[in-house]
């Protein structure tokens, strides 16, 4: 499952990587939080290293569905149920710098992107009512929000909130603009190297999979931290939502606009234009991640709903990205806790970074160089609602109920064994299948993958979840915190930072 973004893209060359060296900042992560905020560090003079696990856009930047707006759904009237005006505004006014900054950037570069209304539509009478809630947080923010009949939509809908000239961007290309700027200012961008901890202070010692560098500063942009001090993984809930590239019909065309549904699951819908071919790309259907029946029947459903609407529509390409969604809504970026001021973050975007992480990035540059950012500081002094409370701690139950339940299955799987009653064999599953089996004491998962059996341990490397087999990507995915792993082990994304081991060797 590669997104037409990354499909399209050069490979990219990392740098090399100089165990020992000594930096004014390092960066983990090379999506757009990262990316950005090295630029901008690197404009200041600063000697700055980017440090990537995989390679830039290789998890949420380049599988987003990339809408530069500030209409967000009905997040906005979200927000204001939880805080004061103040801090919706401040959310606002940081997400209009966010995209201001993005797309004058883009300008200067000569990066091309378009200019789209984007709409929020009600599929139902019942839905409404969510929309004039938006118009009203939204206006009252400063937003230009109109309420209409006609979203320009191939089917019928009960009204649509309107904010019009947003834009919509390629994101990879983004990346690669930022990677090379960054590069024409001394800065350096290294592929292939992992973040694993952090360590001491003025400098900070940078611990990675291939060695050790010394930096003033680190930022964390790495889509969840990586460091647990913060327990940011119990604040955050992971969501995992597909998307698709269509082939339209002759006589079918995408809408004029970009769209989000107010019911669930979501519909996204917006258009690109790849090699002269108009596609459409849709997206929705998320779900909590490694907790669903089945990934491969989410999307299957969101292609069916955009079959039903787009007859004869053909999938040029499907894929999934990962979001984190904050428990009190609103996105966490600044100083990292217990990192004596050096160590700097950004996440919970939910699901709308192309402005919030340039917003995020903007924050944590002027906290290093020294600036001051008015809605930084608002958003910075929040205080959670008891809402906000009620809901980490509906999602934090529901963590230790699935780490319970996960082990609770292998010890009846293992105490059947004891007792000599008949059980499964272990089996190879068939080609595209992995499950979990108790393996004396031991949780294996096995799989496998064209042609290729692999039996790891079936324990997340992270806080020790047992992990579930994703039928859609061939993925072995944590249901506690999100993170996730190949076929073979290999570490995706998430909270973790190190592999899974084999089987044997756990």
């Amino acid at each position: 499952m590669t997104s037409i973004w990354l499909d399209h893209s050069e490979p990219f060359v990392s740098d090399p990587f100089e165990p020992g060296g000594t930096y004014d900042t390092v960066v983990a992560g090379a999506g757009l939080t990262g990316l950005v905020t090295a630029l901008l560090l690197a404009r200041s003079g600063q000697n700055v290293l980017v440090l990537e696990a995989r390679y830039p856009g290789a998890v949420t930047t380049g599988n987003t569905t990339a809408k530069v707006t500030l209409l967000q759904g009905t997040f906005l009237s979200q927000l204001a149920r939880q805080y004061s005006q103040k801090q919706v505004q401040a959310y606002v006014d940081a997400n209009r710098e966010g995209q201001a900054w993005l797309l004058r950037y883009l300008d200067e570069q000569g990066v091309p992107y378009q200019r789209r209304d984007a709409y929020t539509y009600a599929a139902s009478a019942q839905g409404t009512e969510k929309l004039r809630e938006e118009v009203s947080a939204g206006t009252t923010a400063g937003l230009d929000l109109e309420y209409v009949r006609d979203a320009g939509l191939p089917f019928p809908v009960h009204g649509a909130v309107r904010l019009a000239d947003q834009a919509q961007i390629h994101p990879v290309k983004v990346l690669e603009t930022l990677v090379s700027d960054i590069r024409g200012r001394g800065g350096s961008v290294v592929g292939g190297v992992r973040l694993q901890d952090v360590t001491g202070s003025g400098p900070a010692t940078v611990h990675t999979d291939h060695g050790t560098v010394t930096a003033n500063e680190v930022v964390l942009a790495t889509g969840i931290p990586v460091l647990d001090r913060g327990l940011y993984f119990a604040k955050l809930k992971p969501s995992r939502s597909y998307a698709a590239a269509l082939q339209l019909q002759d006589d079918q065309a995408p809408p004029p606009g970009m769209y989000l549904s107010v019911e669930q699951p979501t519909h996204s819908l917006r258009d690109y234009d790849a090699d002269g071919r108009r596609l459409l790309l849709v997206g929705g259907h998320g779900h909590h991640v490694g907790r669903a029946r089945s990934e491969k029947h989410h999307l299957g459903s969101l292609l069916d709903w955009a079959g039903r609407h787009y007859p004869g529509a053909v999938a040029t390409h499907t894929w999934s990205a990962q979001d984190y969604m904050p428990t009190n809504l609103m996105p966490f970026f600044g100083r990292f806790p217990r990192g004596k001021g050096h160590i700097h973050f950004g996440t919970g975007y939910s699901k709308w970074g192309m402005t919030n992480a340039v917003a995020a990035a903007v924050g944590i540059s002027a906290d290093i160089l020294g600036g001051n950012v008015p809605w930084a500081d608002t958003i910075h002094r929040r205080v959670t609602s008891p809402s906000g409370a009620f809901s980490a701690a509906a999602l934090n139950a529901g963590v230790a109920g699935k780490l319970a339940a996960g082990w609770g299955q292998l010890a009846a799987e293992g105490l059947r064994k004891h007792r000599k009653e008949p059980a499964p064999a272990p089996v190879v599953p068939a080609d595209g299948e992995g499950r979990v089996y108790s393996e004396g004491p031991r949780p294996v998962a096995v799989s496998t993958v064209d042609g290729t059996t692999c039996r790891l341990s079936a324990v997340c490397t992270h806080l020790g979840g047992i992990l579930h087999w994703n039928d859609s990507e061939l993925t072995w995915d944590c249901p506690l915190h999100g993170s996730r792993f190949s076929s073979d082990g290999k570490l995706l994304e998430g909270p973790a930072t190190r592999d899974l081991p084999a089987a044997d060797k756990a």
